[in-house]
């Protein structure tokens, strides 16, 4: 008699399907000992099948079959913080407050609190990992404007690379929308995300960055959605998303089959 195949998947990744976040935020949960398995503790590395064990965290039921996933897109506006709670406890607007729903949402491509214009906020903790995590390499695309005219020398060593914590940042495309004596306005693409780069970069060149707005996320489009306000994906909207991390999917590299020894 053939018994039924077991579907056990790593603990971390059914909490993030069930909408707890990413897959590094639930490792802190197992190792702080609050997720239970069947009744024990769970630690890092343990398995669950969905159908036959029953997971808790700190006491309450995981629920892995009713969990609906939520997608929407977020214009943020200049002086919000792109994180969930002010962690300084100064009573600063977070992203969070902007949106009035019940339930955990996990923010995609945060923003530095003077920059403004597109971020994602989701339950779907795979996806959100999956659209963060530097190894995919997912466009994001930027309208910045700066302080004086920058030459087009300066603009192609941009485009080129810069020095930047003693690392070479990627090729990024760069257009000119607008130069004028005391104002440029360019449209930047870039495939990495080092903390506050495009302004960084700028400030090395003598331009400082007066506006910056994210125009886009992969697939996913800002259009004349206003500051302030947001609105749920649709369907097609979240189709494009997950056939774009399917495709960017990362290639694990086959090992050579090693040489045969001669006896």
């Amino acid at each position: 008699m053939l018994m039924a195949e077991q579907k056990s998947v790593r603990l971390q990744k059914l909490m993030a399907d069930a909408g707890l976040g990413s897959r590094r935020d639930n490792e802190t949960l197992i190792e702080a000992g609050r997720v239970q398995i069947n009744g024990r503790i769970a630690k890092l590395g343990d398995k669950a099948d969905p159908d036959l064990d029953q997971i808790k965290i700190d006491g309450r039921l995981l629920s892995l079959h009713d969990h609906k996933f939520i997608y929407i897109m977020l214009h943020k506006p200049k002086g919000v913080l792109s994180s969930l709670a002010d962690e300084l406890e100064q009573d600063r607007t977070t992203v969070r407050d902007l949106i009035e729903l019940p339930g955990h949402f996990y923010p995609v491509g945060r923003l530095d609190k003077p920059s403004e214009g597109l971020m994602l906020m989701t339950n779907d903790g795979q996806l959100a990992h999956k659209l963060t995590h530097p190894r995919y390499e997912h466009e994001k695309q930027y309208e910045v404007w700066l302080q004086g005219a920058m030459s087009d020398g300066v603009i192609d060593q941009w485009r080129r690379g810069v020095m930047l914590d003693g690392r070479l940042t990627a090729r990024a495309p760069i257009e000119v929308i607008e130069r004028g004596s005391n104002t440029t306005r360019l449209r930047i693409v870039l495939r990495e995300g080092r903390k506050r780069q495009i302004r960084r970069i700028a400030a090395q060149f003598g331009h400082p960055v007066t506006r910056l707005l994210r125009e886009r996320i992969g697939t996913l489009r800002l259009g004349s959605l206003p500051a302030g306000q947001w609105r749920y994906l649709s369907p097609f909207e979240v189709k494009e998303l997950r056939q774009l991390v399917a495709d960017n999917a990362p290639k694990t590299a086959k090992k050579r089959p090693s040489p045969k020894r001669k006896r």
